[in-house]
């Protein structure tokens, strides 16, 4: 009991030090990114933006690599299931859906194709497909999606050859970094005035990879935990450091990110696969942005082996269904709320969008537990504010 007092007057202090520093920045409007889909969850479940000045906006940026796997390759597994190749598939991307329209007859996800009788497996990681795959024999596809926190394993498996004959790898690998700074530009009529960078992802690139941010951008930027205190703390910290004009970054997630980083997840991934411009779904081609298997691992490279087509910027095409609004949430150009099909033609049971899909995604994360704003409106329909 003791330790929730603590824990609460903690919140209550460094609450008031937030509202304190932004009154002193005299109104100047503060807008705040993650780039962390655990992180926005943080946020909205725990009733944070609520907590802000008026003068200061969280909103949520590319955090979720689900939301912005594009519907060209999960198209690709759609055909390869139907064709009588068993997918494996983690299970948020189980119902993410590719370019068919609802109502149009043809499969949307991967659910829509095992239901017409396509061979697809859910599984919680590479090493249990690859077990599956032993069991099974036949041919088989791994569709590897993820941000730098999951392409070591999808490296290690690879470079320790793990990976058995028959079982290939579509590789949708995406880098951070790059969809930071590309998201900075998309922000230039209303400026990201700090970041909370990804506790996640920084486990393996180190704090260290986004001193960019502070350096090119002159952008306060915090690595920050998950714990409601962590964020409300990377919050002090930004406000903080807009105040005395000295932006910087804090590593404020020492105890479980290194400046370095994981450098041997690091070494796995770059023997592994080389850095390409790639596409994002909605957004386009963001340059050095995505993971390709380099040409000695061709034999487990999906795309090698099965014919498929990388997307390239000349037939790129924008890949979210009409009346989505996707691309903005993930830029956080928009608040899920901003879109007309939220919680109506798109819901957590049937998502029309894929940023509904995944947990992590933001119209995901607001759907279930009330995204930033809502409280504030129903006070005041109640007339009570």
């Amino acid at each position: 009991m003791s330790l929730i007092r603590g824990i609460h007057r903690e919140t209550t202090m460094i609450v008031e030090l937030i509202k304190k520093i932004a009154g002193s920045l005299k109104g100047e409007e503060v807008k705040i990114m993650d780039f962390c889909g655990t992180h926005e969850h943080s946020i909205v479940y725990n009733g944070i933006r609520s907590l802000m000045p008026e003068n200061v906006t969280l909103v949520a940026g590319p955090g979720c690599p689900v939301c912005i796997t594009p519907a060209h390759y999960v198209d690709a597994v759609i055909k390869l299931a139907l064709d009588g190749v068993r997918v494996y598939t983690y299970g948020d991307t189980y119902l993410l859906p590719g370019s068919a329209l609802p109502g149009s007859g043809r499969p949307r996800t991967l659910a829509d194709a095992k239901a017409l009788g396509g061979d697809v497996v859910i599984v919680y990681s590479l090493l249990e497909a690859i077990k599956h795959h032993r069991n099974h024999g036949g041919e088989s596809v791994f569709l590897a999606v993820g941000f730098e926190t999951t392409a070591p394993s999808t490296a290690s498996a690879v470079v320790n050859k793990l990976i058995p004959e028959g079982l290939t790898i579509l590789n949708v690998h995406r880098l951070t970094p790059p969809i930071m700074k590309y998201t900075f530009d998309k922000h230039r009529h209303a400026p990201i005035r700090g970041v909370i960078a990804p506790g996640h992802v920084s486990t393996i690139v180190g704090a260290g990879a986004w001193e960019f941010v502070a350096k090119e951008y002159g952008i306060p930027v915090v690595v920050a935990g998950f714990e409601a205190l962590d964020i409300l703390t990377a919050i002090f910290y930004i406000l903080l450091m807009l105040k005395n004009g000295k932006p910087r970054l804090v590593n404020q997630y020492k105890r479980a990110v290194s400046w370095e980083g994981n450098t041997k997840a690091k070494r796995l991934i770059n023997e592994c696969c080389e850095v390409v411009d790639a596409s994002w779904r909605g957004l386009g081609i963001v340059p050095k942005s995505g993971l390709r298997f380099r040409e000695k691992y061709n034999s487990i490279n999906a795309i090698h082996q099965y014919g498929l087509r990388e997307l390239e910027e000349r037939e790129w095409k924008y890949d979210l269904p009409p009346g989505c609004r996707c691309a903005e949430v993930t830029l956080g150009l928009a608040k899920p709320t901003d879109c007309p099909l939220f919680m109506k033609t798109c819901k957590p049971g049937v998502p029309y969008g894929p940023c509904m899909v995944s947990s992590e995604g933001a119209c995901s994360v607001w759907a279930r537990f009330g995204g930033g704003g809502l409280v504030e409106e129903i006070v005041k329909d109640l007339g009570l504010g």
